[in-house]
């Protein structure tokens, strides 16, 4: 091992590092290697048995090549911390010991740092003098300032502060410090600022969205091994980044949103833009980090106008409980953690929750995305509003993160008679190793988890709410309800068969799907749970089923097969080959398959009752559902009469019908999905209807039977009719 005056001429070399300018690093300490062994550079470097009073002997530098310096310039820029095997390779090429080679990478990164903290001290000195010039104005003003009322001095509480420095320079910054300044402050005992409390009493929202109603929530769906309730809320000490990165997240998004090229490149093949990872770095250097190891980016960008005003677009976003539901197809579970602050005048502008979220492909075959992030709204200067998530991973250290969310979300701009324009942005870093190989095509293009099938979802779901809200619905159609109160009813009730089903067909983590074997290719996956004290679900063992698989054959024939009530007998086993009359309609959007319909079943054996199916079908670019569940007749009659629907017990099933792959051009047109189609079929049963009772293996073997035929029966008609 060296001895301690070697490293003590390395330091004396460092302070000379600070005093010099770049071209005299080369003056490197030469111990005459040339001459000296490894022994005589220890002996002669120790100092223990030296003579205190011999005066120590004159160094030697020597001065390196301009080659050689430029050489370890190159390397130092690719490799600033080079190890023993780098650093005798580089001193073999250039003539240099490795000592010499390590003592000038020493320097130069000593330099280095040097130069970035005199880089940063010079910014925040011209920070500091910006800052105190702005004080000395404020004072001045307010110096200056003249009563209205009597023409003389005003005195500081007669002047409305906010209202004055609003209107300075920076004004939108100052206001967005102000508000932030305010949330933070009621985290360290402070009273709230006064500007920023509720001038009016706002409207009544369900925003009580602790912990507990993730709690409720959670055991809604199946009760099992729960990932996302292990997390907990933000700490005191985390609260000052998560709105400082907020903040920063808002800019980001509403620049993403305004930008054109080079950030977001055109293309004429399908009408999609491509997104410029490197204009992206460039563009925004700070935010969350750099893309860890393992991730792959996800960026998309797409743009709508949907029937719902602006102020209910914000409402559904950042109500937790609204959100899950409108999105039910993509957001299998959700949590509001904490609330940093619920906005100001009554509206969500300026509100600010850290939240959880689980995103999902409604298919076994596609693990889920689950997302720590924090959810920020604001009111912007020309009317629009905008809502942004980001991901807090960066404050669970310990945790290894397979999805982290950049800067993601909407623009939201006022449009006459209730329409609204939605500027939507899906930004991930993601690992998707995982996923089937029959779903890659669909993952890689975007439309499984990218921004037009969020716009897409929220279209289809806005006509949906104003089909609720119609009251000039004809009677003269028959079959169609023209009762308002019906109408709601029934659409409530279907609305919660969709969710429940969403809910149990991904591979969300709440439960655990069981790949039943020696089955053949299209692999059909089970999971129990024990329902009990549901007055929406019979009380017993619900066992599910699933199984996705490729069809050659579009998704819209596909879907329109599976609608029909008139080709249900070619596949429903359940119908038993009787006769299927649809007995009630409500049409739910612009296109015809989108609808909610109640079905009778005409059994072929007259001692058998009747039986009734509640269904909807709903269809946009990106995919399409048909879902349905056996109903009791009197509780349809209730319904149809207005009554309550959370007391008619349901047990969905149906199918996921998406493309298999991005959008093509036919005849000149983008047309999604022109290709074949994945399908996913999803049966729910209830085997015992006794809540303790034991899963049989004969149970398990009926259903996978009874899935295993109806999937023969639907390639077999499909295949045959496209034939």
């Amino acid at each position: 091992m060296f001895q301690p005056n070697i490293f003590d001429g390395h330091h004396h070399l460092l302070e000379m590092a600070h005093k010099t300018p770049e071209n005299e690093l080369d003056l490197i300490r030469d111990e005459e290697y040339e001459s000296k062994s490894g022994t005589d550079i220890m002996e002669a470097a120790s100092g223990d048995d030296q003579d205190p009073n011999q005066r120590p002997k004159k160094k030697r530098y020597h001065r390196h090549t301009q080659h050689q310096i430029q050489e370890m310039e190159s390397f130092f820029n690719e490799c600033p911390h080079p190890d023993d095997k780098q650093r005798k390779e580089l001193g073999r090429r250039l003539g240099l010991e490795p000592l010499q080679v390590k003592f000038w990478f020493q320097n130069k990164r000593t330099q280095m740092k040097a130069q970035h903290e005199r880089h940063e001290n010079s910014q925040l000195r011209n920070e500091n003098e910006k800052l105190r010039a702005e004080n000395i104005r404020y004072k001045e003003a307010l110096g200056n300032a003249t009563c209205p009322n009597c023409g003389g001095p005003a005195a500081i509480g007669e002047m409305s502060f906010d209202e004055q420095h609003l209107r300075i320079e920076n004004a939108r910054l100052r206001e967005e410090i102000d508000r932030i300044s305010g949330i933070a402050a009621k985290y360290v005992g402070k009273p709230m600022l006064s500007s920023y409390s509720p001038l009016t009493p706002g409207p009544s929202r369900s925003l009580d969205l602790g912990v507990g109603s993730f709690a409720a929530q959670a055991g809604e769906v199946f009760g099992a091994g729960d990932l996302l309730r292990s997390v907990s809320g933000p700490t005191d000490a985390d609260k000052p980044v998560i709105i400082e990165l907020a903040v920063a997240a808002m800019e980001e998004l509403i620049r993403m949103a305004q930008a054109g090229e080079p950030l977001w490149l055109p293309t004429t093949e399908n009408g999609i833009e491509i997104f410029s990872e490197d204009e992206y770095g460039r563009t925004f250097p700070r935010g969350i980090g750099p893309k860890p190891l393992g991730l792959k980016s996800e960026a998309s960008r797409e743009s709508a106008v949907v029937i719902m005003n602006h102020i209910s677009l914000v409402e559904i976003l950042m109500d937790v409980n609204q959100w899950s539901n409108v999105f039910a197809s993509i957001v299998s579970r959700s949590a509001t953690l904490e609330v940093l602050s619920t906005g100001v005048a009554g509206n969500y502008n300026g509100a600010l929750q850290v939240m959880t979220a689980e995103f999902q492909v409604p298919s076994p075959l596609v693990p889920t995305r689950e997302n720590y992030f924090v959810r920020y709204c604001k009111q912007h200067s020309d009317g629009t509003w905008a809502v942004v998530d980001v991901s807090l991973d960066n404050l669970r250290p310990t945790s290894i993160s397979r999805c982290r969310r950049r800067p993601s979300g909407c623009l939201i701009q006022e449009l006459p008679n209730g329409y609204s324009k939605v500027t939507w942005i899906e930004h991930v870093e993601v690992d998707d190793r995982a996923v089937h190989n029959i779903y890659k095509a669909l993952v890689n293009s975007g439309l499984a988890f990218g921004a037009k099938r969020w716009v897409a979802t929220l279209d289809r779901q806005c006509e949906r709410l104003a089909s609720v809200m119609a009251n000039n619905i004809s009677a003269g159609d028959v079959g169609v309800i023209s009762s308002p109160e019906g109408r709601k009813s029934m659409l409530k009730l279907a609305e919660r068969m969709v969710m429940s089903f969403c809910t149990g067909v991904g591979a969300s983590t709440a439960h655990t799907w069981t790949t039943l074997s020696g089955i053949g290719a299209d692999d059909v996956r089970v999971m129990t749970r024990k329902s009990m004290d549901d007055p929406g679900r019979p009380p017993g063992i619900v066992l599910s089923a699933a199984t996705s698989f490729w069809l050659p054959v579009p998704p819209k024939r596909v879907f329109n097969f599976l609608r029909d009530e008139n080709s249900r007998n070619e596949w429903d086993i359940l119908s038993n080959g009787g006769l299927v009359q649809e007995m009630a309609h409500i049409a739910n959007g612009r296109d015809p398959g989108n609808s909610v319909s109640l079905l009778r079943v005409n059994s072929a054996n007259s001692s058998q009752s009747n039986m009734l199916i509640l269904q909807e079908s709903s269809t946009d670019e990106t995919g399409s559902y048909v879902i349905y569940a056996p109903v009791d007749i009197h509780a349809m009659n209730i319904v149809l009469s207005g009554g309550d629907p959370d007391y008619v017990a349901l047990l969905p099933s149906g199918f996921a019908i998406l493309p298999d792959g991005p959008s093509e051009e036919v005849g000149g047109i983008p047309e999604v999905g022109a290709g074949g189609s994945l399908l996913t079929v999803a049966f729910q049963i209830l085997v015992d209807s006794v809540p303790t009772a034991k899963l049989s293996l004969g149970s398990v073997a009926t259903v996978n039977s009874l899935i295993k035929c109806t999937v023969e029966r639907i390639k077999s008609a499909v295949l045959c009719d496209t034939a």
